[in-house]
């Protein structure tokens, strides 16, 4: 049960509350232990004679059952609370550092896993900190505290009940690690499967247009039938557990019954004594097959638990510095890689950028042009540093950006990305996504800037407007637009263009590069684009091939040199005019 006390971080902040919890537990274990003494009294009673002896045993029975169930209310209440706290902190926790990590985290993990140890996981949690954890202490505690009754109640019949503890620990101890083992399996195949279902959803479209649905179907009814089958020898194997120990320790307390039957028959021992040690007997076997069950819990847990431990502590390839220097303001925008060589961790045999030198000027708008996968993208990439390269530097106003903390850099920077991403809320709160505090009138000005006023006013709510899930309300060109909206409202020193106008229509896209144009001016813009219309204005144009820069110059100039630009220029414009 080791990998539980990964629990243990976020127990301890709470620590008061969960001893408030286990003095509630002793209390109940206590009571409950005490029963069976103003059990054997009341029998004992009986032959007493004594009536108003008889009236105390029942009101103090009374008494304890009154405490047992004040105590439990109490204890279900404080550990249910505590449980509840904890896996709230450890899904933030999880969160948390799943939103900071790299994209090369995510290159190696499907969201739908990390959102399932998200949920199902601390889900499993949850019940062990509010439920199994608690009832496995109490019954600890009324194993432990019924042995000792046991014993004082009769030592001879407590020594034969000792000898069958080894034949019942066995089984828990060797079949428990099979257990912990079949319920990480388990936990794994359902982490698939809710990775494969959310990557089919939320690609549902492309799936029915290529009437890919049974393909899909059968693949995750595959892994889901993998699921079921090791839950179900994770089932069958605590299921053999549970009759092993049940069946050994009532069998046992049958024999010293016997026993102890044929005692009182002699005049050794009373009839209260004997029902004193029969419920005694009951509670230790009910605690015994009780912690059967439940360690079988535990175990899934600790399974959960490592895997969300293993989440926790996975180190991302990238990370801030220990003491990291502040990126000076205002922000001149001067960017610089010197011989920077790139490979994407997904593809370590491939330079994405091979020994790369280019600065940029304060205030200097380039285009970065080239055949797909040349490394443009890439650049824009590393100067957002969601990746850092194997060598060379890249600095921003000549501080080195590894030697900065990324949401200081990043502070700097808007980027409108190829594919733009919106989120399931109104337009007015995509846009706004660029700047919070930005008012409504600044949200309308920067829509109006990337000529999405007038769609947006169109629809049902205006700005209000729910967009849905991934923006379904909107056609590829309104999404670019919206997106160029929040980078606008951002109001960045550096701008970031990555086909920002690919999926524009004529008109949109003339109103969009004049809206672009105004706002680079006076900011340092990086254009990344296979449309060569949208870049001869550019102040200098950067031709990548094979991850490297071929050529640099103006439109003129390039055309002029009859390299590659100019071969792509001439597939362009078919009119001739290059």
């Amino acid at each position: 049960m080791g990998a539980l006390r990964g629990l243990a971080p976020f127990l301890w902040p709470y620590r008061g509350l969960l001893l408030l919890a286990l003095l509630a537990l002793v209390l109940t274990a206590s009571v409950s232990l005490i029963l069976p003494l103003a059990v054997r009294r009341v029998v004992d009673g009986f032959n007493s004679g004594d009536a108003a002896l008889l009236d105390q045993y029942f009101g103090a029975a009374l008494v304890i059952a009154a405490l047992l169930a004040v105590g439990t209310g109490l204890r279900y209440y404080l550990v249910t609370r505590l449980g509840e706290r904890v896996v709230a902190d450890i899904r933030r926790a999880l969160f948390d550092r799943v939103l900071g990590m790299s994209p090369a985290f995510f290159e190696r993990i499907m969201t739908g896993e990390v959102l399932s140890r998200i949920t199902t996981d601390t889900t499993l949690i949850l019940s062990v900190i509010g439920s199994s954890v608690s009832v496995a202490l109490r019954n600890v505690l009324m194993l432990l505290g019924g042995l000792v009754m046991l014993f004082l109640t009769s030592g001879k019949l407590t020594g034969l009940v000792l000898l069958i503890v080894p034949a019942i620990v066995v089984p828990i101890i060797v079949l428990g690690r099979r257990l912990r083992r079949l319920s990480r399996e388990n936990q794994d195949w359902i982490a698939s499967s809710s990775g494969s279902a959310s990557e089919a959803l939320s690609s549902v479209q492309t799936v029915q247009a290529f009437t890919h649905e049974a393909v899909t179907r059968s693949a995750f009814a595959n892994v889901t039938e993998k699921s079921f089958y090791s839950a179900r020898a994770r089932i069958k194997t605590r299921a053999v557990m549970t009759v092993i120990v049940i069946f050994l320790t009532f069998a046992g307390i049958v024999g010293v019954l016997w026993i102890g039957a044929r005692d009182v028959r002699q005049g050794a021992m009373t009839v209260g004594e004997l029902i004193q040690f029969v419920i005694y007997a009951v509670m230790v076997a009910g605690a015994v097959g009780a912690l059967s069950e439940i360690w079988g819990e535990l175990q899934r847990a600790a399974g959960a638990t490592e895997r969300l431990v293993e989440l926790l502590q996975t180190e991302d390839a990238v990370r801030d510095p220990a003491a990291p220097v502040a990126l000076p303001r205002p922000v001149r925008g001067e960017i610089t890689f010197k011989d920077v060589t790139f490979r994407y961790p997904a593809r370590p045999e491939t330079s994405a950028l091979n020994g790369v030198s280019l600065h940029v000027a304060p205030g200097e708008t380039v285009a970065l042009v080239g055949p797909s996968g040349a490394g443009k993208t890439t650049i824009l990439q590393l100067l957002m540093r969601f990746y850092d390269p194997q060598s060379g530097r890249i600095t921003l106003d000549g501080i080195d950006l590894s030697a900065m903390t990324r949401s200081d850099f990043r502070a700097a920077m808007a980027m409108v990305p190829q594919d733009p991403v919106i989120f399931a809320t109104s337009a007015r709160e995509n846009i706004r996504f660029g700047r919070p505090d930005a008012t409504d009138a600044e949200v309308e000005q920067a829509a109006r800037a990337a000529a999405a006023h007038d769609f947006l006013t169109a629809l049902p709510q205006g700005y209000d407007s729910y967009l849905g899930e991934r923006g379904v309300m909107l056609s590829g060109g309104q999404k670019q637009r919206v997106a160029i909206a929040r980078a606008i409202l951002r109001d960045a020193r550096i701008l970031l263009l990555d086909e920002a106008t690919s999926a524009l229509d004529a008109e949109s896209e003339r109103a969009v590069q004049a809206a672009v144009e105004r706002l680079s001016q006076g900011r340092t813009t990086l254009v990344v684009a296979h449309r060569l219309a949208t870049v001869k204005r550019a102040d200098r144009i950067v031709v990548f091939d094979h991850g490297q820069i071929v050529a640099i110059g103006t439109h003129d100039q390039l055309v002029s040199e009859d390299g590659l630009y100019a071969r792509l220029a001439r597939l362009q414009f078919t009119d001739g005019a290059v």
